[in-house]
């Protein structure tokens, strides 16, 4: 269990946002709006295909954790090479421990846990996201969603781990929060 934990924390460690703005000769994406490694901020650049990518790699990279360990340790593997995969996005030993907001891996991981709850995270995203047009909102009812509705389910496994990644987005989002409530959080397209 302790080498899928390790194997999860690597792979999500790659701070994909990073690898590819540079690769794109878009510049260094902590510079950039926010300073954060995910897509949201990779779509400050004006490149929405480095922003699709990203979100793709960053979402790939729990999913492929979840898989793989589940595929050759189990569902518990599983489980913990996921939760581990969103920890090394948000706090990637490549980059002094300063990562991301979690919420591409958070959806990634989910989706290869228990695909429906994947599905409905990911639903609830893009429904918040159309109405509000606020990402980190969409991001952080998704996330608090998630556990509910996995308990609920009677999968009391994937609730503890869903619970557990909803705790850190919401920490990860204190500066949103406090923008939100505020009524300064910018919108999804303004720059």
């Amino acid at each position: 269990m302790i080498l899928w934990a390790l194997f999860g924390y690597l792979l999500g460690s790659v701070p994909f946002g990073i690898v590819i703005t540079r690769a794109m000769g878009l510049g260094d994406l902590r510079t950039i709006g926010s300073g954060n490694i995910g897509a949201t901020n990779v779509l400050r650049t004006g490149n929405k295909g480095a922003a699709l990518a990203t979100l793709l790699m960053d979402s790939g990279k729990g999913a492929i954790a979840v898989l793989l360990a589940r595929e050759f340790g189990g569902e518990t593997a599983a489980a913990l090479a996921g939760g581990a995969a969103f920890l090394g996005h948000c706090f990637p030993v490549w980059l002094g421990f300063k990562g991301g907001k979690g919420v591409a891996t958070f959806l990634g991981t989910l989706a290869a846990l228990h695909w429906p709850l994947g599905l409905a995270a990911c639903a609830t995203w893009a429904l918040v996201a159309a109405i509000s047009r606020i990402s980190s909102l969409s991001a952080l009812l998704a996330a608090a969603l998630t556990p509910v509705l996995a308990w609920g389910l009677g999968r009391g496994d994937i609730a503890a781990v869903t619970a557990f990644m909803a705790a850190l987005i919401f920490l990860r989002h204190h500066a949103n929060i406090r923008r939100l409530l505020s009524g300064t959080e910018p919108r999804i397209g303004r720059k």
